[in-house]
């Protein structure tokens, strides 16, 4: 017989009560519940549920003693209270615990179990050995705000192609730029999921965020991009992070996902006799993938060209890696004009280095060009000049 009785606090982390909401929100169908012993074999065996794909099992395996002391004395309708950052998250009614296997569930993730992935690292702190499935209700649940926004957004202009774009623009650069306008050709609305990750970062969420928005608002189309924050939880890393990604742009209303070349997890594998990638897996998600070119620029042809289409080799081509670029802004330089729009640059080195500069008013009038008349100025103004000496070409 079930048990009725009130049960301990489960103790639960940001990453897991971010997945949790994308399941309730309805952002990860063909999954719509924690799975259950049953179900994760299933998953294990064929990488679907429900005839659906689904790349691993969707299970709560907190890690902790306590966790594990809470879990291995429940009873089936014992009730849980989900505790997050010590507050209550959500109440799930027990349907089943059961043992797993966590460097079982680190290989369908990752594809390996080894410590020095970071990935693996990060995800075997917060992960134990029991799970535990049955319903569960949020303790504030709130409408997804950013689904009715993507729905407005396709309404307002007609939209019946819509791409969505999963980037973590770390820094905006020119290639992303270009990749944003090559999905507008063939789309009626762009949706751009800024990735919103759990780790602190060089580059804050609110000032990636502020870039996109400025290249957006001043040099494309009006209505036809928009951004979403995306948490970038556990669920979107590793081997299989390009279903996931199709699934949640999916069951967001999008019709096509497009990715880089380097999008992670779209190597090749070798399976029967045949040379495969990734989406060979994906052809019932019921959205469109397709792979962007990789961009560079040529310092022969003098722009920006894509790697399929520029006939001269790489030691002509400028290559735009973000780690690089992000480095050249960590230092507080200014990138070059051919890697960033200046006024992006502008715009991220203001906010990376507020109040740098001991008397900004004299560094202006002493250094730049002025009309005579006493202004206050901005740090973004004055990076904006400063760019313009950099590109006076005159005594070069």
């Amino acid at each position: 017989m079930a048990s009725q009785r009130k049960s301990s606090s489960l103790f639960i982390d940001p990453e897991a009560a971010s997945a949790l909401e994308f399941l309730k929100a309805g952002l990860l169908y063909p999954v719509t519940s924690l799975m259950n012993k049953k179900e994760v074999l299933e998953v294990l065996s064929t990488s679907t549920i429900n005839k659906k794909i689904f790349p691993f099992p969707f299970i709560l395996a907190p890690s902790g003693k306590r966790n594990a002391k809470v879990l291995k004395e429940a009873h089936v309708g014992d009730e849980l209270e989900l505790i997050c950052n010590g507050e209550l998250f959500a109440t799930l009614v027990i349907d089943e615990v059961f043992e797993i296997d966590p460097k079982e569930r680190l290989r369908h993730i990752y594809g390996t179990d080894d410590e020095s992935h970071p990935g693996v690292r990060s995800t075997s702190k917060r992960l134990g050995k029991y799970a535990v499935s049955g319903d569960y209700t949020l303790a504030n649940e709130l409408p997804n705000l950013h689904k009715d926004y993507i729905k407005d957004s396709i309404e307002l202009v007609g939209a019946k192609n819509v791409t969505a774009i999963m980037m973590a623009a770390n820094p905006l650069h020119r290639a992303h730029e270009r990749l944003i306008r090559q999905s507008l050709e063939n789309s009626d609305l762009t949706v751009i999921f800024l990735l919103k990750p759990y780790e602190t970062a060089d580059l804050k969420y609110s000032i990636r965020y502020e870039a996109l928005k400025y290249f957006i608002d001043n040099y494309l189309p009006k209505n036809r991009v928009i951004i979403v924050p995306l948490e970038s939880n556990y669920i979107f890393a590793g081997i299989n992070e390009i279903i996931i990604d199709a699934i949640v742009a999916k069951n967001y209303g999008c019709t096509k996902l497009t990715i880089g070349q380097n999008h992670a997890g779209l190597g090749m594998y070798y399976d029967s006799n045949t040379n495969k990638s990734i989406l060979d897996r994906v052809t019932d998600l019921d959205i469109n993938i397709g792979i962007a070119s990789e961009y560079v620029y040529c310092n022969v042809c003098k722009t920006l060209v894509s790697t399929s289409t520029c006939p001269h080799g790489q030691h002509h081509h400028i290559s735009y890696h973000s780690e690089s670029i992000l480095e050249l802004l960590k230092l507080g330089i200014v990138p070059p004009a051919v890697l960033v729009r200046k006024e992006i640059s502008a715009l991220l080195l203001s906010k990376m280095f507020e109040n740098r500069f001991k008397n900004l008013e004299k560094l202006y009038y002493n250094l730049l060009p002025i009309g005579g008349l006493l202004e206050n100025h901005t740090e973004e103004e004055f990076y904006k000049e400063l760019m313009k000496l950099y590109q006076t070409t005159s005594l070069t």
